[in-house]
């Protein structure tokens, strides 16, 4: 008998199967490399996706950038061009009717002997009293506020996050006319002073600096007619004495007010990193047997050190850049003691309409903001660089 051959039984997951399956090369009647083609269209597939995103993402971008560069980049450009120029705001810079005068404004500020350097170097000494006293007190006062709100089992945080951060929000023009009634000579501050027998200065019109006072009670020098060699050395129009001699004592007063309304909002910053600490961390340092002075020091600070980078990088700008408290305040007096170089480069520009001159001092602040930043950025990240480093070849070995 013949043999017969049954017929092969097909189901849905076979068929399903079989279509998946890779066709064999060479086949009859198909190209010889059909996977080459879908290859390459699945490839231009996501390449033409990835374009088109991108160009979407840049029209949507493309409003801030247009406003970043007309109202940031092209002033910026602009005002560099006009710091080359002997210009008085009453002409067209780009018309060619101002003069053209290159590094001249910035020869007169650095190397040039005469009234502007005088005062641009009364500025800086100013200003660097300003940032080396502010960022330290307004940093250590903001941690420990952050600290002491962050309690669990103290009563009332909102309210004292409320308390602490409230001057940070008010009108910095409010704040420093409040202060000028609080410091003035017959003000609430000295008749607090004068409770426990102190006269108080008249703090806003004292030039004295507070370095020179204190070495003056101790009798090293004197602060009236200072000699030796800090009296014969001078720097940038200035003598060594009035380098040293520390800020003024209505700086001191500027001081005050800054330190109290900027470190409302760096502890609000610095609470947010503490509670954003591994309570695992501080429960692994309690089995331990730590006390708080090195659970701070072993445990809070190191996972605090990229918050503080910014909390100091923020200050060290915001302080070199410290304007409508000097406006308010003292616009330089008494004896140009609480004169900063952004308060300079507006009185240059806009009371002796020499724009030239007051671009050229904007720009060496900028100058000194970038180096002063990159040499903190440096100082603070050098240091876990190099512990990650060792950390790495101690666990290779």
């Amino acid at each position: 008998m013949p043999l017969r051959t049954m017929p092969l039984r097909t189901t849905p997951r076979s068929a399903a199967r079989a279509e998946r399956a890779p066709r064999a090369a060479g086949a009859p009647g198909e190209p010889d490399t059909p996977g080459a083609a879908g290859s390459t269209a699945k490839g231009r597939a996501p390449r033409a996706a990835l374009r088109g995103e991108g160009a979407w993402g840049w029209l949507f971008v493309s409003p801030m950038l247009l406003g970043l560069g007309c109202f940031l980049v092209l002033p910026i450009l602009m005002a560099l061009w006009v710091s080359l120029l002997n210009w008085d705001g009453q002409s067209n810079p780009f018309s060619g009717q101002a003069d053209f005068v290159g590094l001249d404004n910035y020869r007169a500020l650095l190397t040039q002997d005469g009234l502007d350097r005088t005062l641009f170097a009364t500025a800086l000494r100013n200003n660097a009293y300003y940032v080396m006293l502010t960022v330290p007190l307004q940093t250590g006062l903001a941690l420990g506020l952050a600290l002491l709100v962050n309690q669990k089992l103290l009563r009332g945080r909102g309210a004292l996050r409320t308390a602490f951060f409230f001057p940070s929000v008010t009108s910095s023009i409010a704040v420093s006319t409040v202060f000028l009634f609080l410091f003035q000579g017959s003000g609430a501050v000295n008749s607090v002073l004068s409770w426990i027998g102190v006269k108080g200065p008249n703090w806003f019109a004292d030039p004295r600096g507070v370095l020179s006072l204190l070495l003056g009670a101790l009798g090293v020098v004197d602060p009236e007619r200072p000699t030796g060699m800090l009296a014969e050395h001078t720097t940038m129009g200035l003598s060594w004495f009035e380098w040293l001699s520390g800020p003024s004592v209505a700086m001191c007063t500027i001081i005050l007010l800054s330190v109290w309304t900027t470190s409302g909002t760096f502890m609000l910053i610095f609470l947010a990193a503490l509670q954003d600490i591994p309570r695992e961390l501080e429960e692994a340092a309690a089995l331990e047997g730590v006390n708080r002075r090195q659970l701070l020091r072993y445990v809070t600070l190191p996972a605090l050190r990229p918050v503080l980078f910014l909390v100091l990088t923020l200050g060290l700008i915001s302080t070199w850049q410290v304007f409508d408290q000097v406006y308010v305040m003292g616009q330089g007096a008494p004896g140009n003691t609480t004169l900063t170089p952004a308060f300079l480069s507006y009185s240059a520009g806009f009371d002796n309409a020499d724009f030239g001159q007051g671009s050229a001092i904007a720009f060496i602040l900028l100058a000194l903001i970038l180096v002063f930043t990159a040499l903190q950025r440096w100082v603070l990240r050098e240091r876990g660089a190099g512990a990650g480093r060792n950390r790495r070849t101690r666990r290779n070995r």
